[in-house]
């Protein structure tokens, strides 16, 4: 038991019964909560302060059983067995719509000795439903101290917090699981050599191949012989069959229902949403929405933030000396900033569209709706998670595979998944369909929003092809099953929902914002610069950007480029983004307002007026795709490499990702400028 001054406690419960939402109330947190399975996928913590007591809580990630089937699942058990010096107790949050499915897990908990606190969640949606929770005789049958709450209202915390405080963790004295009679001779024999005392965490070392929280890497994992998992499975499913035995005997004493129910708004709802063909129609409806959304509502915001930094690049230009200082920020930095924080609203807008169908519990009917979609493709229902997620960063998409089982189809998802539409790629995006696209309409619905849709369905897409490849090239013969409750839907918090965007927009805009800031330094000086025009000069400065050494570099790689229709200034754009995607408008933004030749006005208007030298447009529809191809296929993001690699432990697969999705990018593009042009 830890005795220094601060209290740490896990918390633990199934996938989606409200952890996470409890954690942020507990600790005053912002972390992104969704209504489906697998929204933690690491341990996550914090603490608060109650009555001159410091205490830590643990989010650790849902799991149905102590024996971990993924590697988020790995980390619940490595807290709960490996590390149980290290904390005072664990609070176990039980959903109580599903009391039958949650007490498995926390039966295995108490049985290995550590001081439990039970917190029954969601209570309101068990009325609903006709359901009644007798609460003492809970607390009685488990011996344990329980607890109601329904955090999505904010009920329950604080009693919750002077229990925690007042130290109401139960540890049991007796294992309610009893050991099969033929396997009883090993136990006792394992426990007198051991000293161990409990006889329930010999078994679990008998009955699991991942004893500890011991999780192999993706690369280990498919080089392992799958046969080993046989007997450890066997035993594992007898405990399961054993354990739901005796709970049912609890269920009985505990858990009564009316006998007319009343079809409640979930069931009527999940007849057309998770709909063999109306499900599809809706879920593309939604997402059509959602893109209209990200050009009509932001559109003002984004002019708003435009015409900010035209003003301050003109401020700083008329007050501050004439010289590299000036250039530098007028010329060089605002601009760069700014080309890429017009952008923010369209980020905000759609990641707050995703937090909300997170929120309500949709998620988790489009994760259901897609199993059967994905599974040719070698993929898997909780696959279209990180897909998903990947609209939004690829880098917590790819962690976010650890709860899928099968290591073939959880590797297979981390390959594809940088090919969906992530957050980086939409100011490219954006940029380039404003460029070429006709600002009509089509029934109400914009060409704009019709295009970046198509975008996001080409990269998604491209991502079931991969997919469909790799299932060849990988080999794996383990077989998957989806098998998850689709939650009732709950209404929005809207308002913190909209806290959590705003600090995601501002990850995204400080993130990239020094990244181009950087870069926009750079830029500005290798185009200051260049060749010396007389023998007293070490270099000529104040040149222009025709003749500074950065359209030097950049005419260098135009004969590679030129086939794609890019001239050099795209050029060092692409070069500059295979950092992070979204440099390449801060990128443009920057060589465009070093530019003496480009008129005044926003990027695009420049980018719109900028001509070849035979008179031709240099952002002609052809060259416009070309662009939009390269960028939905490239592999342009370092971190998301390194969370690759990590995730992996294959520099083989890291390699094979980078240069396949490059490569590809160059084809597809090269392809549709040749047949547009």
């Amino acid at each position: 038991m830890k005795t220094s001054n601060k209290k740490q406690i896990l918390l633990v419960g199934n996938p989606n019964v409200g952890k996470s939402t409890v954690f942020n109330l507990l600790c005053n947190k912002k972390q992104k909560t969704g209504n489906y399975a697998g929204v933690t996928v690491a341990s996550h913590s914090g603490d608060y302060d109650y009555q001159g007591e410091n205490i830590e809580i643990i989010d650790l990630p849902g799991s149905y059983s102590i024996y971990p089937s993924s590697e988020d699942e790995a980390i619940l058990s490595k807290f709960l067995i490996k590390e149980q010096d290290q904390y005072s107790g664990v609070v176990y949050i039980l959903e109580a719509l599903s009391i039958k499915r949650g007490l498995l897990l926390f039966q295995q908990i108490q049985d290995l000795g550590i001081p439990t606190l039970l917190v029954v969640n969601q209570i309101d949606q068990a009325e609903r439903r006709g359901i009644k929770i007798d609460i003492d005789q809970l607390s009685k049958e488990l011996n344990v101290t329980v607890l109601q709450a329904n955090a999505k209202e904010n009920q329950g915390i604080e009693e919750l917090r002077a229990e925690i405080h007042k130290g109401s963790f139960t540890k049991s004295d007796t294992v309610s699981f009893d050991i099969p009679t033929e396997h009883k001779g090993l136990v006792f024999k394992i426990l007198a050599e051991t000293k161990e005392e409990n006889q329930y965490k010999i078994w679990t070392l008998l009955s699991s191949d991942t004893y500890l929280g011991k999780i192999e890497t993706v690369h280990e994992q498919l080089n392992n012989d799958e046969v080993k998992c046989l007997v450890p499975k066997r035993l594992q499913t007898q405990e399961t069959i054993r354990r739901y035995q005796e709970i049912d005997k609890i269920i009985t004493k505990v858990l009564f229902k009316k006998p007319q129910f009343k079809e409640l708004l979930t069931e009527k709802l999940d007849k057309v949403l998770v709909h063999p063909i109306w499900g599809y129609v809706i879920f593309g409806f939604i997402l059509l929405i959602i893109f209209q959304s990200v050009f009509f509502l932001a559109e003002y915001p984004m002019n708003w933030i435009s015409e900010f930094f035209l003003w301050f690049s003109s401020f700083a230009n008329a007050h501050l000396p004439a010289g590299p200082i000036n250039s530098l920020l007028a010329n060089g930095i605002i601009p760069g900033v700014g080309g890429i924080m017009v952008f923010a609203p369209q980020i905000g807008i759609l990641l707050y569209f995703l937090y909300l169908l997170e929120d309500s519990g949709y998620m988790a009917r489009v994760i259901f709706l897609m199993d059967r979609f994905l599974r040719p493709f070698g993929l898997n229902g909780k696959s279209i998670v990180p897909l998903v997620s990947g609209t939004a960063c690829a880098i917590p998409a790819i962690m976010s595979t650890r709860n899928i089982e099968n290591v073939k189809e959880r590797l297979i998802t981390i390959l594809v998944t940088p090919f969906m539409t992530c957050s980086a790629r939409l100011p490219v995006y954006s940029i380039i369909i404003g460029l070429i696209i006709p600002n009509k309409y089509f029934i109400g619905i914009s060409y704009k929003a019709i295009a970046l849709m198509a975008m996001y369905f080409l990269g998604f897409f491209t991502s079931l092809i991969a997919a469909l490849i790799l299932k060849k090239v990988i080999k794996s013969t383990a077989k998957s099953f989806l098998v998850m409750d689709l939650p009732s839907y709950k209404m929005p918090l809207f308002g913190y929902d909209f806290k959590i965007v705003l600090g995601k927009v501002w990850e995204f805009i400080t993130g990239a914002g020094k990244i181009i800031f950087l870069f926009s330094i750079v830029i500005w000086f290798f185009s200051y610069i260049g060749p010396k025009q007389n023998d007293d000069e070490f270099v000529a400065t104040d040149v222009k950007l025709e003749q500074s050494y950065l359209a030097k570099m950049g005419k260098s790689i135009e004969p590679a480029i030129a086939p794609l229709g890019y001239d050099w200034k795209m050029g060092v754009g692409i070069l500059t983004s295979f950092v992070a995607r979204e440099v390449f408008v801060g990128t443009m933004s920057t060589l465009y307002s070093l530019d003496d030749e480009a008129p005044e006005g926003t990027i695009i208007e420049k980018m719109r007026s900028d001509r070849k030298p035979n008179g031709d447009k240099v952002y002609s529809f052809a060259t416009g795709i070309s662009i939009l191809f390269f960028y939905a296929f490239a592999m342009q993001c370092v971190s998301t490499l390194a969370v690759v690699y990590r995730e992996t432990k294959s520099w083989k697969w890291t390699m094979a990702q980078l240069f396949g999705m490059s490569g590809l990018a160059y084809i597809a593009s090269l392809i549709v400028y040749q047949i547009l042009k």
